[in-house]
């Protein structure tokens, strides 16, 4: 059976006016569905740039993203808002978490937003959050957590709404590398349990070894790895 195209970059380019070159420089990458796939490049090489232009958090400076064939380009940011919503999971080098919040409400507000009921909400939480090995710190707020456990969370909350494709940037940036490589590890497992799309940016050769698609970013294009 043949696999959707899911997110399309084509002669995609960033420039920002404080910089003499385009750190994205007509790139051209297609991620089908199912795959698993890493970016990998030195700092300010442009790969987050390129992440939030694959999501529509940055505006490019010319080419297209197309995500599920729907050029973003001419969506409101209502329409915009409700694709990533609808389609996307983020990780981040920090977690973003809420201070305020513990464990499973912190993991069960995606839910919510898409108007679940509270218990239904609550109970998906908690197995994700058990599967996961935190079934002793549902009630523990961030501050309360290890940097490890904090960004299980985080994972958690990307993936409780069973997204399309989660866009991953330095997820274990911020971790040592025993820690890195076991929590990485679980987001790679998870993605495959739920059949989504993973796109991993990163400096760490070891975490992108792991996925089957490679790319080097470097002045701007990509070169398969």
């Amino acid at each position: 059976m043949t696999k959707k195209l899911l997110i399309t970059c084509k002669d995609l380019s960033k420039i920002f006016p404080s910089l003499d070159e385009a750190i994205i420089n007509k790139l051209n990458l297609n991620i089908t569905e199912g795959d698993h796939t890493a970016i990998v490049g030195v700092s300010g090489s442009g790969k987050s740039t390129l992440l939030h232009l694959m999501a529509g958090l940055e505006k490019a400076s010319s080419g297209q993203v197309k995500i599920l064939d729907q050029d973003i380009s001419f969506l409101s940011q209502d329409e915009l808002g409700l694709l990533r919503n609808t389609h996307l999971g983020f990780v981040y080098q920090f977690h973003h978490l809420l201070s305020d919040f513990n464990a499973i409400e912190n993991v069960a507000i995606p839910l919510l937003i898409r108007r679940y009921e509270y218990k239904q909400a609550f109970k998906e939480a908690e197995v994700l959050l058990k599967k996961i090995g935190l079934g002793k710190r549902l009630t523990h707020k961030p501050s309360q957590l290890s940097g490890g456990e904090r960004q299980r969370v985080a994972i958690a909350r990307s993936l409780i709404t069973k997204p399309k494709c989660i866009l991953a940037d330095e997820p274990t940036g911020n971790l040592d590398a025993k820690t890195a490589h076991f929590v990485f590890d679980l987001l790679l497992d998870l993605a495959k349990e739920n059949h989504s799309t993973l796109v991993l940016v990163t400096h760490d050769n070891q975490l992108s070894s792991k996925l089957k698609f490679q790319y080097k970013l470097n002045q701007g294009k990509l070169k398969k790895t």
